[in-house]
């Protein structure tokens, strides 16, 4: 008996009791589609995270005030005297500092940053609470990677003359003023006039902010008129490449230990965020979360084969005088095993052809808020630990079909 005609046989047996076959596929179906889909939600997840992160650089370096460190309090030459009782705060004189080259040779650009929150701004009737607005350095867009869509930048010289120019995010201009190009006209934002030069390129909302409700200005513009002259809410420091990212770090770190007083490196005031470390740790995390998930989604294939088994079971004890018939016929071992073992393959490879295109079509669709992305070794893993399902879980009933002596098979009732 070749090949074809097991297939031949397979088939006919399958068929024989169509909807126990279409039961025992599902079981096979709902497994490879939970695997294919939890690893595209996994993969879709991370990749949000990831370019939520990449908005801000790859090679950028965040600082912000840490109210609970202290590194102890200067005495009158400049000795540390004992524990701090209150946190240095940033200052404008700390970002100069940073861009010494002879300190900090990793340093590219570092930018002061003050942050008024709510500002309400307004343009003829319409009126828009700008959700932040930022007042700091020309070197910031490129630095925190937000490009101009429309018009352009503001210059040193705005930063040097205290020139009230503004670059505004796509949502601003929306709300202020609709269709109507907003470049060259002025906003008055909390009673002080602001021109508009640029708009933002569009980011994009994450979560329950939304990253375009936001205006640039230059630091002495906002400090003026809207912040005052006290401490920076961040300093953004931009490293001169991906690879030197740390080494700018721990330059940055040195300086400003030196000048806060700080004695115990382990608790500083203040935070310092690597945007390249922390896109590594979230990748790492979300890599984990990926993998629980896949293994939580194959035990269902798991169940799928159990499922096999007790199917093909109960298809050789109903089938035992046919097989006894078969024997006597001269059917040799090889092809009642090939037979059964053929009949549990394929009953795993069409329940896992169709997880496949199952998983394939919910992809195409956003899962709470999540874009799916389809990741093609998970595809293959599934499809791969289904057919090796039926083989490996169709192989004792098929080995007990084979084994049937034909005299005892014949007396079957």
């Amino acid at each position: 008996m070749n090949q074809i005609e097991i297939l031949r046989f397979a088939l006919r047996g399958l068929l024989a009791n169509k909807l126990r076959s279409a039961l025992t596929t599902l079981g096979i179906l709902i497994g490879v589609a939970a695997v294919i889909m939890l690893v595209a939600i996994g993969e879709g997840s991370s990749r949000s995270i990831q370019q939520n992160i990449q908005r801000l650089g790859a090679n950028t370096l965040t600082i912000s005030p840490s109210f609970s460190g202290g590194g102890g309090q200067r005495g009158p030459s400049g000795g540390n005297t004992g524990p701090r009782t209150q946190a240095r705060q940033l200052s404008l004189a700390d970002a100069r500092a940073l861009t010494d080259k002879t300190l900090a040779p990793s340093v590219k650009s570092v930018s002061p940053v003050v942050t008024v929150s709510a500002a309400q701004a307004v343009y003829g009737a319409a009126s828009h609470p700008i959700a932040q607005l930022v007042g700091t350095y020309p070197s910031y867009f490129e630095a925190v990677n937000k490009p101009v869509a429309k018009g352009a930048y503001f210059y040193n010289d705005d930063v040097l003359a205290a020139r009230k120019v503004m670059v505004i995010g796509q949502t601003v201009a929306d709300e202020l003023f609709g269709a109507t190009d907003p470049i060259g006209r002025q906003v008055s934002v909390k009673g002080v006039p602001f021109t508009v030069v640029g708009v933002l390129k569009a980011a994009g909302s994450s979560g329950a902010q939304d990253a375009d409700d936001v205006a640039v200005a230059p630091l002495p513009a906002v400090q003026q008129s809207l912040s005052g002259f006290g401490s920076l809410n961040q300093i953004v420091v931009q490293a001169t490449g991906a690879k030197t990212t740390s080494a700018a770090q721990a330059e940055v770190t040195a300086i400003l230990n030196q000048r806060h007083g700080i004695t115990n490196p382990n608790n500083p005031d203040y935070r310092l965020l690597n945007q390249a470390t922390l896109q590594e740790t979230v990748s790492e995390a979300t890599g984990t979360f990926t993998v629980l998930l896949a293994a939580v989604a194959a035990i269902s294939l798991l169940v799928g084969g159990i499922g096999i088994t007790n199917i093909m079971l109960v298809t050789v004890t109903e089938r035992t005088r046919e097989i006894g018939i078969r024997k006597a016929l001269g059917a040799p071992r090889s092809a009642i095993l090939g037979q059964f073992l053929m009949e549990a393959t394929l009953l795993s490879l069409v329940g896992g052809l169709s997880g496949v295109l199952v998983a394939f079509a919910g992809t195409r669709f956003s899962i709470a808020g999540i874009e799916p992305v389809l990741v093609p070794s998970s595809v293959v893993l599934a499809l791969g630990v289904s057919v090796g399902i039926g083989l490996f879980f169709g192989g004792y009933p098929a080995n007990r079909a084979a084994k049937l002596r034909p005299i005892e098979a014949l007396r079957h009732e």
